[in-house]
């Protein structure tokens, strides 16, 4: 892509999280990619990703205390490509197992439940995923059998399993990734997998470059998102 075409693409920068990581791989990608609080910068952006390493509790704490939740929501709400990643996934939930006092997003109605008892916990390996979803944009030029990097003791389990993009088997069949409207939402970490990963984060910049001129995704009801307190 040439620097015109570079889509701007807000890495929101809640101080938790593989943020740095994150926003080298989409400029990779071809992206003007920034790490950023700046709510206007984010409402300006042709696409927002939010990751995130660690606790869900402590990152949806560190998300509030920077005023970026109603940024992240502002921006799903307004149906530009939102891309979620790991813990940044989780966050996207309604809650979590892991502390019952957090709320989440509820971008994704659902729950981020603890990964069934049987394999070594935490899954920190590669994994093959299973498309669900294979005609998802995001998914394409992944390769039949793509190989991602995880680390992750948790996942999420949607109220509509039709959300659900990909799957691996870890113990029993885990979800990997959600598509609702313009959000799509990895639990793998793409930036540390390799080709397949950068094959999905490079989808990711064609899809906000095309969004900048077309609005290919419906925005998400706002009914189904309630702002927590």
């Amino acid at each position: 892509m040439t620097g015109a075409e570079r889509p701007l693409i807000a890495v929101l920068d809640y101080g938790i999280g593989n943020t740095h990581s994150a926003q080298k791989a989409l400029e990779k990608g071809g992206a003007d990619a920034r790490l950023t609080r700046d709510a206007g910068l984010i409402a300006d952006a042709a696409g927002v990703v939010l990751p995130g390493v660690g606790a869900f509790g402590a990152c949806m704490a560190a998300l509030r205390s920077t005023g970026l939740e109603a940024p992240a929501l502002d921006a799903v709400a307004s149906g530009r490509p939102f891309l979620g990643i790991c813990v940044g996934m989780q966050m996207l939930f309604t809650r979590s197992e892991e502390d019952a006092a957090a709320t989440g997003l509820d971008v994704v109605p659902g729950t981020v439940s603890w990964i069934p008892p049987g394999p070594k916990i935490p899954q920190m390996q590669w994994n093959r995923l299973d498309l669900t979803q294979p005609d998802d944009p995001m998914l394409q030029g992944l390769g039949t059998e793509p190989w991602v990097y995880f680390v992750h003791s948790l996942h999420g389990v949607p109220d509509d399993p039709a959300v659900v993009a990909a799957t691996v088997e870890y113990g029993t069949t885990i979800n990997a990734a959600f598509r609702l409207g313009n959000v799509f939402a990895a639990q793998f970490h793409p930036e540390k997998s390799s080709r397949p990963g950068l094959a999905l984060l490079g989808n990711f910049v064609r899809i906000c470059s095309e969004a900048t001129s077309s609005h290919m995704a419906e925005p998400i009801s706002t009914e189904i998102m309630t702002e927590s307190s």
